[in-house]
């Protein structure tokens, strides 16, 4: 347990809540495509800034993504950040509860010099879609409860967050993401996506 205390600390509170890479961008209860979505990501997990880029695609109920980044720790190890995330609308609202939700799952690794860590995040989106009078602009404010496991050198932790997050569908083609975590870790990331 020591062992895998100190990888995350070394490769900083980006093990942290949000998704398969453990950066704070999480996913709203729907999706913002028709086909598929090309998105980069900023993120401040804590200790040093991440980049990312990122894949989605719709099948069938699911949408799966792809993630793939880098973080800056400040002088430390320069992990790099892969994942695949997954989700699926299971809650549509109702006059009895008000929100839309979407279970969210996913897999991912920081592979760094001071060792790897894997993750393993489940959690829930709940949201609604505000749509404007006369525009295409619409918002989905949302909450995301998430329990995340991290695995290095065989030892495991568990841990639990909520991430906080407003996504902008502004165009047809554009969405702007923007979303925090609290919780056992903290962070917050921006986010552009292109969609199909």
């Amino acid at each position: 347990m020591r062992k895998l205390f100190l990888a995350v600390s070394l490769l900083a509170p980006a093990t942290a809540a949000a998704q398969s890479t453990g950066t704070p961008v999480f996913a709203a209860p729907y999706r913002a495509f028709q086909k598929s979505e090309f998105a980069a990501s900023i993120s401040d997990p804590g200790a040093g800034m991440a980049l990312e880029g990122s894949y989605k695609f719709g099948h069938k109920t699911w949408d799966i993504g792809f993630r793939g980044g880098f973080q800056d720790t400040n002088g430390g190890s320069t992990p790099i950040l892969l994942g695949v995330d997954g989700r699926t609308r299971i809650i549509t609202h109702s006059e009895s509860f008000p929100l839309d939700g979407a279970l969210t799952l996913g897999v991912g690794a920081l592979l760094a010099d001071g060792g790897n860590v894997m993750l393993i995040p489940a959690g829930i989106s709940l949201g609604r879609r505000l749509d404007l009078d006369g525009s295409d602009v619409s918002f989905v404010p949302y909450f995301q409860p998430l329990f995340h496991a991290a695995f290095a050198s065989g030892d495991s932790d568990m841990g639990f967050s909520v991430g906080l997050g407003v996504d902008a569908k502004v165009s047809p083609r554009l969405d702007l993401r923007l979303s925090g975590a609290i919780g056992d870790y903290e962070g917050v990331g921006f986010t552009v996506a292109f969609l199909h």
